[in-house]
């Protein structure tokens, strides 16, 4: 039974646009699927505790991607071990067997006991609302690899099979099948490439067309535990050609390219089956260097805003664009708006800051360098993001919270993808993060951040070194009924 959405509303640092459990623990997203109208989204949980443990599947469903309604656990531990993360596919010709000639859902995911893990797969005839565990698991067995895990199977229609990939260690294996039962491998890739410091995990692979081009390109999406952009876990990925058995990536060895460079952005999966070939992912909203200390309750873990991909060329390279799903547009009210100001070096402008959720687009040219303030008071605690021409950085404090993490606090610096006096920042910020978009989404910052729970809170934009032309604010606020 969901909880009261109005209470839920009132819980200290609850996300209102942004996927949370209920209660307890949560992770990885998991089986997101479009099948019948509803969005699925599964994820790792455990229902015992705010802390990672024996992991179930959860799951909720949504029309829009902003508004979720809860259901049962779809996925329990069994003899066979944790139910650890996967993905769900619609199997709309039958290959498996399992639906009598008709169409239905079938989740693949890692069986992990101890140190063992193996692929198993389970299916539902009831719009996954109840999961049969398939009699012949595993359906792939461990071929004696430690981290062998977080299966992601598509269709691959130009071979007219189905394709999985799969982190195992510090690089991605390929399988193939023709009924979703029996897996034959097929290839490798990754040893030697891209960020290697960490634990490959939670693999993804979709084709995204290029929106200039029209070439139809394959992007291979891996999350890494360790090392990451900004200390931690974080999400790389590869762009090349994919033939349904071997992935050839186009960039060179040594070059790494992330998804997101903020600290919270991890364990990303794109969903299977959306109309119109869109391709949209989630993001676990966490890192794993202080996910379990993260003070929030009774849950622990929210979800990214989910966000539409395409592929674009920027300064002669190929990557990925991701802006927020379009029906955000649809629940915004707008709250205020400022034309054409100049702020002169080391001044900085206030402009009230309305009641989490919303939305603040700055439109800007700088000499130097300037920095939006968000949650800013006379207490001097903010969270911060800056340009310097070819860096962006941002900068969090523990807001209210007593230190959890010495991880979470400080400055981070990443390098822009193209270096520019001009900049357009949209930054979507929630009760407990900030999710920033920079030049119509060429790059993304996704942070956690917990501010100081005070009536007055304002919106500071400052000229850092030189002068400082902003063109525009505007500010928009949301109200989702969850």
């Amino acid at each position: 039974m969901e909880k009261n959405k109005e209470l839920v509303k009132t819980e200290k640092y609850r996300p209102h646009l942004h996927f949370t459990p209920q209660e307890m623990w949560m992770n990885d997203p998991n089986g997101l699927v479009y099948f019948e109208g509803e969005y699925h989204l599964f994820y790792q949980y455990h229902p015992q505790n705010k802390k990672w443990g024996p992991m179930h599947w959860g799951h909720a469903v949504s029309k829009d991607l902003l508004k979720w309604q809860h259901l049962p656990i779809a996925l329990y531990p069994d003899e066979l071990g944790y139910i650890f993360s996967g993905s769900v596919v619609v199997d709309w010709e039958d290959t498996s067997g399992f639906f009598d000639g008709g169409h239905g859902l079938i989740a693949m995911f890692t069986h992990a006991k101890e140190e063992l893990q193996r692929q198993s797969i389970a299916y539902s005839k009831d719009q996954g609302r109840t999961w049969k565990k398939y009699e012949g698991n595993p359906v792939i067995e461990n071929p004696n690899i430690q981290d062998f895990r977080d299966p992601k199977v598509i269709w691959h229609e130009a071979s007219r099979q189905w394709a999985m990939v799969l982190a195992a260690g510090k690089k991605v294996i390929f399988y193939t099948s023709p009924d979703l039962k029996s897996w034959s491998l097929a290839s490798e890739f990754g040893e030697g490439w891209g960020a290697q410091e960490g634990t490959w995990e939670c693999p993804d692979i979709f084709p995204l067309q290029h929106q200039t081009t029209g070439e139809q390109k394959w992007v291979l999406q891996i999350g890494i535990d360790a090392g990451g952009p900004a200390g931690g876990s974080g999400t790389q990925y590869f762009i090349g050609d994919f033939d349904g058995k071997t992935f050839s990536p186009e960039q060179r060895k040594h070059e790494i390219y992330w998804l997101d460079l903020g600290k919270d952005f991890y364990a990303a999966q794109s969903f299977s089956d959306v109309p119109d070939e869109q391709r949209i992912v989630l993001a676990w909203m966490s890192n794993w260097q202080y996910a379990n200390e993260v003070p929030t309750h009774p849950w622990r873990s929210a979800m990214s805003i989910p966000r539409e991909l395409s592929l674009q060329t920027i300064d002669g390279e190929d990557r990925v664009i991701q802006t927020p799903v379009k029906t955000l547009e649809e629940n915004k009210e707008s709250f205020h708006s400022l034309s054409s100001f100049e702020v002169e070096q080391g001044e900085e402008v206030e402009i009230r800051q309305p009641r989490a959720p919303f939305r603040v687009i700055v439109e800007v040219e700088y000499e130097a360098g300037f920095e939006v303030q968000l949650f800013a008071g006379e207490d001097g605690k903010k969270f911060s993001i800056g340009l310097n021409g070819k860096e962006v950085y941002f900068e969090r404090d523990f807001g209210e919270e007593t230190s959890f993490s010495s991880d979470f606090t400080g400055r981070f610096h990443q390098q822009l993808l193209s270096s520019t006096k001009k900049a357009k920042l949209s930054i979507l910020c929630d009760e407990s993060s900030v999710e920033v978009f920079l030049n119509e989404g060429e790059t993304a910052l996704t942070n956690l951040y917990l501010p100081v729970q005070k009536t007055e809170q304002q919106i500071n934009v400052r000229s850092t070194d030189g002068k400082t032309l902003v063109h525009s604010i505007h500010i928009d606020r949301f109200d989702i009924n969850r």
